[in-house]
């Protein structure tokens, strides 16, 4: 497939998956064996172009982070928790991912893996969305420091592909009395300093191959930055709507019938 092409389809479909609860490392490594392409030489472009999403976040909330940052400069109490829960949320992450950084490489080109636990993760969705109550705790401020450290550790289940950061972010705040839409917008704030670590790992770990050109050029990542930019901004306003009127069940069926396919497909292949 031409490289622009491939470019330009990755960056739509991180742009589509990133903020959803359906794992958007699952969907590129799925795109990888559908697509034919060589995996290896497209991994550091799969994880950067995930910044173009983390920049719209920031663009759809800049009100919040220019209010959190004034707040902080002004040394105000809720701007100090909003930071503190951010922070603290995404430690367990980098702590444990630099222990098993590893051995999560290793799965990622198990597409296999990726189908088992979109199907997994969907069913998840269903029963949480069933049996957990609704939450009372609005705003990322008001997250009690004892929700936002298991919420950490709950991200932590989005390092085996196919389980969804977002989605084990959201699901462990809904599980723990976290409300709908806040639950959705701490997995927004907590995904900027995980995205950004994990980027800047890759960037460093693939720096050779980026100045010697064996791997894809700076123009290709910047172009699926950019795609990926403008698809996140229509995708985040799109799902805060859903999810306030149906809720997160419709992303489990999903989950159940494109995990289901895509296993059908990988065992008949």
């Amino acid at each position: 497939m031409n490289d622009l092409l491939t470019v330009i389809l990755l960056g739509i479909v991180e742009g589509i998956t990133e903020f959803l609860p359906v794992s958007s490392t699952g969907h590129l490594i799925l795109a990888t064996r559908l697509l034919g392409y060589d995996a290896d030489r497209w991994a550091m472009f799969n994880v950067v172009i995930q910044l173009g999403a983390i920049l719209a976040i920031t663009v759809l909330y800049w009100r919040t982070v220019w209010t959190v940052l004034q707040g902080l400069l002004r040394g105000e109490a809720g701007a100090i928790r909003f930071v503190r829960n951010v922070l603290i949320g995404f430690l367990p992450a980098a702590a444990i991912g630099l222990l098993v950084h590893k051995h999560v490489e290793a799965l990622l080109g198990n597409a296999e893996v990726v189908a088992i636990a979109l199907t997994v993760g969907g069913v998840a969705i269903l029963i949480v969305e069933r049996l957990a109550k609704p939450g009372d705790v609005r705003g990322v401020a008001d997250i009690p420091l004892p929700t936002v450290i298991a919420i950490g550790f709950i991200q932590c289940l989005a390092m085996v592909p196919g389980v969804s950061r977002s989605g084990a972010t959201i699901l462990g705040g809904l599980s723990l009395g976290v409300e709908r839409r806040t639950a959705a917008e701490f997995s927004f704030f907590l995904a900027i300093p995980t995205m950004l670590g994990a980027s800047t790992l890759e960037i460093w770990k693939n720096r050779h191959a980026l100045s010697s050109g064996t791997g894809v050029g700076i123009l290709d990542i910047a172009i699926g930055f950019v795609v990926a930019f403008f698809v996140a901004l229509v995708v985040v306003r799109w799902f805060l709507n859903l999810v306030g009127k149906r809720g997160f069940g419709p992303f489990g069926w999903y989950r159940i019938v494109a995990g289901s396919a895509a296993l059908i497909w990988l065992l008949n292949s």
